[in-house]
């Protein structure tokens, strides 16, 4: 299947899922839905960092009924296919890796509630954070002094075992996904609240007011 861009006009390459691209539209009031489990369908955010990472922040809100484990947020290196990495492993549980490693942050049991979740990290200290639904979770320590690399892929609602695929049918996210954001800095509680309600009080890397994305596959921006 070829693939379109925001202009309309078809192109004639020919990737393993339909794609369709877009300019960099404010996505207020707009979900990714992910309505089955595929071996390829994602959502690939067209941004990158310029430089090396020391810190970041990641937010966004899922909805799924979901119990087996399924990846919402993996950042990629061509050294390191789990350079950043939201997995969750089960009900009750998110892992955070970077740089390969994870740590693990329980949460309430709730199947098909919608999720809000924030996650931080500090080279200088090692130091993560982890907000869910706004609330702070106790503070977590991994990889003091490592730096996140650049040449990036970022995909949503696959995990890449290789930089830009290597994807699993049954890690695969199913629901609905909004509000993604990314810093390369620390936000506070409050700044997490802001991120929550869409109005940032931080210039991010990229954010859902103005979304560069790339969709493969079997998903579909919807109000």
């Amino acid at each position: 299947m070829g693939g379109t861009e925001g202009t309309g006009r078809p192109t004639h390459t020919q990737p393993r899922a339909a794609t369709s691209f877009s300019p960099l539209p404010d996505l207020l009031d707009k979900v990714f839905m992910f309505p089955q489990e595929t071996k390829d369908s994602h959502v690939l955010v067209r941004a990158k960092p310029e430089q090396l990472l020391q810190n970041f922040t990641g937010c966004l809100r899922s909805y799924t009924d979901l119990t087996r484990p399924y990846s919402l947020f993996s950042h990629a290196t061509k050294a390191q296919d789990n350079e950043i990495l939201l997995l969750k492993p089960k009900p009750g549980e998110y892992q955070l890796y970077v740089g390969g490693k994870f740590v693990s942050f329980g949460i309430p049991k709730n199947i098909a509630v919608s999720k809000h979740v924030c996650t931080s990290w500090e080279s200088t200290t090692g130091i993560m954070g982890f907000w869910f639904n706004g609330k702070p979770w106790p503070h977590k320590g991994l990889l003091k002094g490592y730096t996140v690399g650049v040449e990036v892929a970022i995909v949503l609602g696959q995990e890449q075992d290789a930089f830009g695929g290597g994807f699993d049918t049954q890690q695969s996210f199913v629901g609905e996904m909004s509000v993604v954001y990314m810093w390369d800095m620390g936000i506070s509680t409050s700044g997490v609240m802001e991120a929550m309600n869409n109005r940032p009080d931080k210039a991010p890397i990229f954010g859902w007011r103005n979304f560069p994305y790339q969709i493969v596959g079997k998903v579909y921006l919807k109000p």
